[in-house]
């Protein structure tokens, strides 16, 4: 049975009442020896317990979108079928526009909270250049089959989930197609494609989405397998003008970093309860040295950028949970590099989905005027923002005080 199938959690839905019902009705029945009624009396209570704490992981995990499979919960999932050194830009010197086109399979999606209305999409995508073959989940804006759109080539934002996490969550726990379709519909947010590829590659691990030769060229997947999948089958704007990336947690730390490190690839980048240092996912294989941690710090990527990039950037987050990370960034962006800080109280509540499910509407309206899109503006230029706010001692040592995040409210 699948983990997130609705057999198995009627399963142990049954298996919790039969726990509840059986010590009634065996307990003072059973007959033997007092070691023998003992231990059949603790098995029952073992087996209520296990059966308990299962239902009440069943939930929160299809609530949460937090394990996809039995093999990712089990740390037995791989989906990494090789992992070349690509170099710098993560191409290895492939010419993507040489690649023939690859037209893929699409499947109805279903999962915990994607009811078969919403229209998500699954494929299963072998990444030429990364090495990486799994799924990808997408969505189409309600204007992509009218007469009057088809000719239009749309804008896209790659949605990425945090670790652990499926690529379903975004669909199924942030309920995006149920918020944006709306507002997409009103002309109130631009009619985005949805792209959610998955991000757990490796059992056990968090790639940081970095390309580390002999293990994962997470980077590349998604990137340039992923884009080149969705030009290949979907009328998409070319990147970077069209292309936007947004996540939530290690996925907001991997949408700035992708935006940060390609900006030829990406125009923006939506991050929510994110951070800089890979440290702050103790799972990250970019975390592992030294060269990795800077090679993947978004921070430390746009200070040392030659030429800033000409990005827009979104971040929000609590303080101490993403907002002195993005305050950190505004402080060191500098034109045509824009930063929006977005501080959110302490009780708003922790990191978890009821946080971010909220956010996923106003960050994909800055992302549509970010991104030139209304009134057909494709492509303008964004418009700075200021970024004032906390001192650059406090942004250095990532400890901007409850003072200065509560002025910036």
């Amino acid at each position: 049975m699948s983990l997130t199938g609705s057999s198995f959690l009627y399963t142990l839905i049954v298996l919790v009442l039969v726990a509840v019902v059986l010590p009634f009705a065996l307990w003072s029945r059973l007959r033997g020896p007092r070691i023998v009624r003992a231990a059949g009396r603790g098995l029952m209570l073992l087996f209520a317990q296990g059966t308990a704490v299962a239902l009440v992981f069943v939930l929160v995990n299809n609530q949460n979108n937090l394990y996809d499979n039995w093999a990712d919960l089990l740390g037995t999932g791989d989906h990494v079928q090789h992992a070349a050194n690509l170099g710098a830009d993560g191409t290895g010197g492939i010419a993507l526009e040489r690649l023939p086109k690859v037209r893929q399979t699409f499947t109805e999606a279903r999962g915990p909270g994607m009811p078969a209305s919403d229209g998500v999409r699954i494929t299963q995508l072998k990444g030429r250049v990364s090495g990486v073959n799994a799924e990808v989940y997408v969505w189409l804006p309600p204007q992509y089959h009218e007469p009057a759109y088809r000719h239009y080539r749309f804008p896209v934002v790659e949605l990425l989930s945090g670790y652990p996490g499926s690529a379903k969550a975004w669909f199924g726990s942030l309920h995006a197609v149920k918020q944006l379709r709306p507002l997409m519909r009103e002309g109130r947010v631009a009619p985005f494609i949805l792209v959610a590829p998955r991000m757990n590659l490796l059992a056990g691990v968090d790639t940081g989405c970095a390309n580390i030769t002999g293990t994962v060229n997470a980077d590349t997947w998604l990137s340039v397998d992923v884009p080149k999948m969705v030009m290949d089958n979907f009328r998409a704007q070319p990147a970077p003008t069209g292309w936007a990336a947004a996540g939530y947690s290690a996925g907001g730390h991997c949408a700035t970093k992708l935006a940060v490190a390609h900006p030829d690839r990406y125009r923006a980048a939506v991050s929510m309860s994110g951070y800089n240092d890979p440290i702050g996912e103790r799972n990250s294989l970019a975390s592992e040295t030294p060269a990795l941690r800077r090679a993947n710090n978004p921070y430390v990527l746009l200070r040392e950028a030659r030429t800033p990039p000409a990005i827009a950037l979104y971040q929000s987050g609590q303080p101490g949970d993403g907002y002195e990370a993005g305050a950190a960034l505004g402080q060191i962006a500098k034109a045509p590099t824009t930063v929006h800080v977005v501080f959110i109280p302490k009780s708003a509540g922790g990191h978890n989905m009821a946080l971010w499910r909220p956010q996923v509407v106003p960050a994909f309206q800055w992302l549509t005027e970010e991104m030139g899109l209304l009134h057909g503006r494709a492509g303008a230029t964004p418009h700075a923002r200021s970024n004032a706010g906390s001192t650059p001692a406090e942004l250095a040592s990532g400890t901007a005080s409850r003072a200065t995040a509560a002025r910036r409210r």
